[in-house]
């Protein structure tokens, strides 16, 4: 029997995400599922999902990592309820020339500022203010962003007293703010897989900085208050029981109903493009790779296969 390759799906064409729980997530008889304390197993669809969320409880074999790289999902390990990122498996991330475009997007001042500007343009629909540093549009922005969740608070009737929580205890927050922790957290998610899937590096960013996830907090926070910030106080102003599975619930919704994923490929192309120059060609007394890999079937940073 011949072998046939598995072929990223494209990111645009996924399920944006799954959680898991305490289970052992592993391949039996070619299937990536996850098998409880019991021996029950829920088969996954790993090629078809962008990313899948493991929090506490989960132990992850060697062939289902193997799998999910082959298959160009991303794993992320989370914390409870899904709102602290540990760590991230990378099913195939930064192309070499997508680096180096990035890299000196980030580096050149002048380029980084043009990044910037489109980022504030796109954020709040209008051009960034003129003879403006990227300090002084942080600043801007940050003013524009408490605002947004005072209104946002009183368009719900929700109690707010500012974005607040303890990252090693988030059951200290309260209710707003641990939606609102988990719905970011569920943006990031796809975020990262969307960054990767499309050759960058998460870790170089624009407005952020010093952070693993830097450039997927600056394309994240472009579109999360029209997306799901604002059903994260919805869903605070009913004080469900249990907050943050209502909210990744509605953000599933979200993402599906609004192709969220099918955006945000475009969106960092798009950002990155404000900068004005090309990726950088190969030198010409590059070596080539010994084995040459064939084109991948799916998005740009995924890996090829044979």
């Amino acid at each position: 029997m011949s072998y046939i390759p598995l072929r990223p799906i494209p990111m645009k064409d996924r399920t944006s995400m799954v959680f898991l729980q305490y289970g052992q997530v592993d391949v039996i008889d070619g299937a990536f599922v996850l098998v409880d304390a019991t021996g029950v197993r829920t088969h996954i669809p790993v090629g078809s999902v962008a990313c899948i969320m493991l929090e506490p409880g989960t132990r992850v074999s060697h062939a289902a990592i193997k799998l999910a790289a082959t298959v160009g999902t991303l794993l992320v390990w989370v914390g409870e309820a899904g709102v602290r990122l540990y760590a991230s498996g990378q099913p195939g991330g930064a192309r070499s020339d997508r680096l180096l475009y990035q890299a000196k997007l980030a580096l050149d001042e002048d380029l980084r500022l043009k990044v910037v500007r489109k980022m504030f343009e796109l954020r709040f629909g209008e051009p960034a203010p003129s003879r403006r540093s990227i300090d002084q549009l942080r600043g801007i922005e940050g003013a524009r962003v408490r605002e947004t969740y005072k209104l946002l608070a009183q368009r719900f009737g929700v109690d707010w007293k500012g974005r607040k929580y303890d990252p090693n205890d988030w059951a200290k927050g309260d209710i707003v703010n641990q939606c609102i922790s988990a719905a970011t957290s569920c943006l990031y998610g796809i975020t990262e897989a969307a960054v990767l899937a499309a050759g960058y590096a998460p870790a170089i960013g624009f407005i952020h900085s010093g952070k693993p996830l830097s450039f997927v907090y600056d394309i994240a926070d472009i579109i999360k208050f029209e997306t799901v910030v604002p059903k994260a106080f919805e869903i605070a102003a009913k004080r469900p029981s249990k907050p943050d599975q209502e909210v990744r619930l509605a953000c599933r919704d979200i993402f599906r109903s609004s192709k969220t994923l099918g955006q945000l490929i475009p969106l960092i192309e798009d950002v990155l493009a404000a900068g004005e120059i090309t990726p950088p060609e190969a030198p010409e007394d590059a070596q080539p790779p010994a084995i040459p890999e064939p084109q991948p079937s799916g998005d740009i940073g995924h890996r090829s296969h044979r």
